[in-house]
């Protein structure tokens, strides 16, 4: 599961408690972005995105943090980070967990037919934001497109900041050791 994570909130987490759970999956590993080529680059610094993340996972045996991404120069393609994960753990299937907001955008990604070919996708729908019937995948090369059922949260990172920036409470939007770490760092501040 991959974005930029600025910050890390509840929707976020929601969405791959029901990734988990409803696709079986073994783990989910979420990957900050460090520079994602389809928007303004994130407000807070990589290393401290990455320690929210952390945060806001501890004590989830089956989530991680994966730094695949901040480790790599440049654009953070999604494509260039599936085929390195591919590459180094070839036993393993992937999943790339988006949202409802984000799959339509995905033919306009770097290499999308590569991309899916590499991985399922699996759809978190996103209040408001319907997926309709029936999901497909773009292309015959592609490994499938699956829903993920749950229940789903409307919180907005840029919501998150905004009242970071005015001071006001993000109790019940982020978890409180992401509350402390942003109120600590004086992120979008």
């Amino acid at each position: 599961m991959g974005g930029t994570f600025d910050p890390i909130h509840l929707g976020h987490l929601r969405a791959a408690e029901s990734a988990w759970e409803g696709l079986g999956l073994d783990l989910v590993a979420f990957v900050p972005s460090a520079a994602p080529p389809h928007r303004t680059g994130p407000m807070a610094l990589p290393a401290d995105r990455l320690t929210m993340v952390r945060l806001a996972i501890a004590g989830h045996p089956r989530f991680d943090a994966w730094d695949t991404e901040l480790k790599r120069p440049g654009p953070s393609y999604t494509v260039d980070t599936v085929a390195a994960l591919v590459a180094e753990r070839p036993a393993d299937s992937f999943v790339l967990i988006v949202g409802s907001d984000t799959w339509p955008e995905i033919l306009t990604w770097r290499e999308p037919e590569r991309l899916l070919s590499l991985v399922t996708v699996g759809i978190v729908e996103r209040p408001g934001r319907s997926l309709g019937e029936p999901l497909r995948a773009p292309f015959p090369s592609a490994r499938g497109v699956i829903r993920v059922e749950g229940p789903t949260l409307a919180i907005s990172a840029t919501e998150i900041r905004e009242c970071a920036r005015r001071g006001a409470s993000l109790r019940y939007l982020v978890p409180e050791a992401v509350a402390e770490f942003i109120a600590r760092r004086r992120l979008y501040a």
